[in-house]
């Protein structure tokens, strides 16, 4: 949870226990309670259970970060398979929001597609809840204990893993014993009946809808408003049937952090926020008109525990993310043509300016995201890097005036010039992105993969510099020539060309991809092109002592663009080396 979410959740819980405290004040029974120590005593407790899921949460990110991140980038169309995924992940960042979030850049960055998600955010629903099924158990008692063990590993730890073990421990007993200071805060209103009126007055499901959306909404975390809500019940103040609803309600409040995470996103990733908004507006329709049949088998379902309601609650959080995601699952195709509908695409221009497409500023606090949003930044620099290349041959053979390959309103060197500058600019903001990224705290893995990368979008910026500051200013001294290649020339020319074309798009590959393997090929192809260009030197040697007029008047601009050629190769060669050494 953010510090701003943070703030604002304290503020609702002081501004709800404020008003509570002016409306009974005039009763004689509120006149026994304390309502200061009572606030000053549910912000403490909330404050530290708020404080102790984040270091939980930070814990497991940091023990889990780079196989989630392998994993999410792994998903194929098997719903059943996003459906478990999204479930993991949840479990171990513990918000359903900050999964749909995650799920925003991913597709923003063209990572995965819409449809993918849809499986991923019913699983997210699903995982929220083993936070709620955690803080049901009543281990409050050993709350301090945990708090003592996760301090000692997080201290005395020799290894990274250890110490990030120690943070989950000791998350989890902040987290707890903030539960026991909210619910001893609590014990007094037990006695106080104005408050327990109001309370049983949430067992309108539509009112107590609505306050599960709102608060859950301002505090943008559901497994906290989940936490209050099992406080509540452990102190008998809260019924099963009033729970409920309240639990319907932060399903849909725990939407508007992906719904603000999607502002300003492509369309695809604008759908993916609404997917979440509708499976659960979808669900809560589905159950809030048979909340008492709901609550008996919910009931039934707890018998075996001495939690009681409070273990009914998580329950009931449970059984309707579980129902909606195997309900809806099957449905997921049905549903991303309504959302498509809903959010058709928009007619769209050619870009020509300047902007980056993946790389988001709110995934800097969460370096494995991040990185891999980086990284899909880094593959479209390779990509522009390749049109470039397959464009600055064709007037070496042709005087005809040719457009660009994607813009046609430009002409073929326009489009060069203007993929020289985004490559520029696209090297300035990932490198300042990626040391922002590289400040938050990172295992010494991700710092190797950060650096790496800042070292090979600076050296693509220098294939792009040698393409247009090099080799386009060969073409006008080609063309002052009046004179062709010879045919052995230009056929060299055009093989050669077309080995660092391939050079380049397996480098495009490996990043989009993540494939060590393919930069591992691009090294291996490093001596065979080095070889092959020592070859036509040799036989373009040859035909200057034979006499070849072509190859006399054409040897300069012949010479240097085979060179520049051969310096592409050496490039990307040393690019895919500090890729395979930084990624494993």
């Amino acid at each position: 949870m953010s510090n701003s979410a943070f703030k604002t959740a304290t503020l609702s819980a002081a501004a709800i226990v404020g008003l509570a405290s002016v409306v009974f004040a005039g009763d004689a029974a509120a006149t026994e309670i304390s309502w200061g120590f009572l606030i000053i005593g549910l912000l403490g407790g909330l404050a530290l259970f708020i404080y102790g899921m984040e270091q939980m949460s930070d814990g497991m990110k940091k023990t889990a970060g780079d196989q989630m991140r392998s994993i999410l980038a792994a998903l194929t169309h098997n719903q059943l398979l996003g459906l478990a995924v999204g479930t993991f992940v949840t479990m171990v960042i513990q918000s359903s929001s900050a999964t749909t979030v995650m799920l925003v850049s991913f597709v923003q960055a063209g990572l995965m597609n819409f449809t993918q998600c849809l499986g991923v955010i019913l699983g997210g629903g699903i995982g929220t809840t083993v936070t709620a099924q955690l803080i049901a158990f009543k281990l409050t008692d050993y709350a301090l204990l945990m708090v003592f063990i996760g301090a000692v590993l997080r201290m005395f730890a020799k290894t990274e893993r250890m110490r990030n073990i120690g943070d989950i421990i000791l998350g989890f007993g902040i987290l707890f014993y903030g539960m026991k200071l909210m619910s001893d805060s609590m014990k007094p209103l037990r006695m106080f009946p104005a408050f327990i009126d109001l309370l049983k007055g949430l067992e309108n499901p539509f009112l107590g809808l609505l306050v599960g959306t709102v608060l859950t909404a301002l505090i943008q975390s559901s497994s906290a408003f989940t936490g209050i809500l099992i406080v509540l019940a452990q102190q008998n103040l809260i019924t099963l049937e009033a729970g409920i609803p309240m639990i319907f309600g932060a399903n849909i409040g725990t939407c508007i952090t992906a719904g603000l995470a999607s502002i300003g996103t492509t369309r695809e990733a604008k759908r993916v926020a609404l997917a979440h908004v509708i499976f659960k507006i979808a669900g809560v329709v589905l159950f809030i008109f048979w909340i008492p049949a709901f609550a008996d088998p919910i009931r039934t379902l707890g018998a075996g525990f001495s939690s009681g309601t409070a273990r009914d609650i998580a329950n009931a959080h449970t059984v309707f993310n579980v129902s909606i995601g195997f309900l809806f699952l099957p449905a997921t195709a049905l549903f991303g043509r309504l959302i498509t509908t809903l959010l058709p695409e928009r007619p769209t221009n050619p870009a020509f300016e300047l902007n980056t497409r993946h790389i988001d500023d709110r995934q800097i606090v969460n370096p494995p995201v991040a990185i891999e949003l980086a990284r899909a930044e880094i593959s479209r620099v390779a990509l522009l890097l390749g049109r470039m290349q397959r464009s600055i041959i064709i007037p070496f053979f042709s005087e005809e005036e040719r457009k660009d390959e994607i813009f046609p309103s430009l002409s073929l060197l326009e489009g060069i010039d203007l993929r020289e500058r985004k490559i520029n600019f696209l090297q300035e903001k990932i490198k300042a992105y990626l040391l922002k990224v590289g400040q938050q705290p990172l295992s010494q893995k991700q710092s190797d993969e950060i650096y790496g990368m800042i070292s090979i979008v600076k050296d693509m910026e220098s294939l792009g510099d040698l393409i247009h500051r090099n080799m386009v200013p060969l073409i006008p001294k080609k063309h002052a020539l009046e004179t062709d290649f010879s045919d052995e020339g230009q056929e060299e020319l055009m093989i050669y060309h077309e080995k660092v074309c391939k050079q380049l798009f397996l480098l495009k590959e490996a990043f989009s991809e993540r494939n060590p393997e393919k930069a591992r090929e691009i090294m291996l192809g490093e001596r065979k092109y080095l070889d092959l260009e020592s070859q036509y030197r040799i036989r373009h040697l040859q035909r200057l002592l034979h006499q070849r007029n072509e190859s006399l008047e054409t040897h300069e601009v012949h010479m240097e663009l085979m060179d520049l050629m051969k310096q592409i190769i050496v490039y990307s060669s040393n690019i895919a080396k500090t890729f395979v050494t930084s990624t494993l």
